[in-house]
């Protein structure tokens, strides 16, 4: 049995997922409509983030151990940007697969999050849309969810958060590149037993992407001219795009997985002081026996999968 000051259960966890899911494209997309900026801000902190640490702080898990606020040194922040920077084009690669197939059945739609045009503006978006999300999203994706999910090891643990992470979306169109965000974000978790990290790299990757849409856009304009184009696109286009690019997201990703092994590894440490009597295989032999979720665990996860594609549905094909 695990103790109480571990982590939650994966029911509760996937529960929360549910209930928060709900918050988000209720509440969350009401007061982004109204006003997107303080829209965000309100969905961050106040649906996600103070939730999740209220949760756990009612439930008696200590924070500091669930969510893993664990020093890093400097060395591990540099590597993490740049596997942050090596990861982006793969990422790229992954959503267009998305836009792709959304290509023959409906239009692809331009991203609502403006693109600053002013160093002001530039920095309000890093903060409300780069750092806000990596500090808040972190903590509920790496520092709760794939922490519950260790019941059924670590691989898969940074699978399943990582899906969870891509649905929370609630947008196809953005789908397979959050979920490979994640995959790298739980690796980097994992990797250095830090929520810090995972933090940093967050924010990093959504720094990213304002930084390219700052410097090479003019603006809302120039968007939706390049989404109108994309859309008339033939097959055979999209094809020698989608090569050049997975060429491109290849090359990253190796070398993304090697800046990975430069990390210091914090997660085993971690397991060593939990039991130092037992080698490190069977201690997590010992550690994760199960290998699916049951029914009841499952049954939120399919709520907002059911929801996530009524959505979607509306939103494209509506």
């Amino acid at each position: 049995m695990k103790e109480k000051t571990d982590y939650p259960s994966i029911l509760e966890t996937n529960i929360f997922f549910m209930i928060i899911a709900f918050l988000l494209i209720s509440i969350g997309a009401k007061a982004q409509k109204t006003n997107l900026h303080m829209g965000l801000l309100i969905t961050e902190y106040l649906i996600i983030m103070l939730p999740t640490v209220t949760y756990l702080k009612l439930r008696g898990y200590t924070l500091k151990k669930t969510l893993k606020l664990n020093p890093i040194n400097f060395k591990d922040i540099i590597v993490i940007i740049l596997i942050i920077i090596s990861s982006y084009p793969v990422a790229v690669f992954f959503n267009y697969i998305g836009f792709i197939f959304l290509h023959f059945f409906a239009e692809i739609k331009p991203s609502p999050i403006p693109i600053p045009a002013t160093s002001i503006e530039f920095i309000i978006s890093f903060l409300i849309i780069a750092l806000t999300p990596g500090i808040c999203e972190e903590i509920m994706f790496r520092g709760f969810i794939l922490n519950a999910y260790k019941d059924f090891g670590k691989k898969k643990a940074i699978i399943y958060s990582a899906i969870l992470f891509g649905i929370f979306h609630f947008n196809v169109q953005n789908l397979l590149g959050p979920i490979y965000l994640g995959i790298i974000l739980g690796v980097i978790f994992l990797k250095t037993n830090s929520l810090y990290s995972s933090i940093i790299g967050h924010t990093a990757n959504n720094t990213i992407a304002l930084i390219i849409g700052y410097s090479f856009s003019n603006g809302v304009e120039e968007i939706n001219v390049n989404v109108d184009q994309m859309n008339m696109l033939g097959a055979e286009e999209l094809l020698i795009s989608l090569i050049g690019l997975g060429i491109i997201a290849l090359s990253f990703g190796f070398l993304s997985y090697k800046l990975i092994k430069l990390l210091n590894t914090g997660y085993e440490k971690d397991l060593v002081e939990i039991n130092n009597f037992l080698p490190k295989e069977e201690l997590i032999d010992k550690l994760y026996q199960r290998d699916n979720l049951n029914g009841y665990e499952i049954l939120p996860i399919i709520v907002v999968v059911v929801i996530f594609i009524l959505l979607n549905y509306l939103y494209f094909f509506l």
